[in-house]
């Protein structure tokens, strides 16, 4: 039972590093988006690419309050959750399995 709980635990490490990086990717768009960046660029093109598909479902279900684009906020907070729900609740359980 040990084995399935360190496999559990390796999981739960990597899905918590995974949302960490995807945090940051999301606060580099949001630091990109203050300034006229080249959309040629390859770096912008994958800022875009990786976070629109969270971020555009938030947008339109919040829409634009006040001229504000809220989704990279909204966003890290549902991943931030995420990091401390589902992570922290599989490494507890893989702890107690062993």
């Amino acid at each position: 039972m040990f084995v399935f709980g360190n496999v559990l635990l390796g999981t739960a490490t990597v899905l918590d590093y995974v949302l960490w990086l995807y945090m940051w990717i999301i606060i580099a768009r949001a630091l990109i988006s203050w300034v006229n960046p080249d959309p040629w660029n390859p770096i912008v093109q994958f800022l875009d690419r990786a976070t629109e598909p969270v971020l555009a479902p938030i947008r339109r279900w919040m829409g634009w309050r006040m001229g504000l684009d809220l989704s990279p906020i909204i966003a890290i907070l549902i991943l931030t959750f995420l990091q401390f729900a589902v992570v922290q609740s599989l490494k507890d359980l893989a702890l107690r399995m062993n």
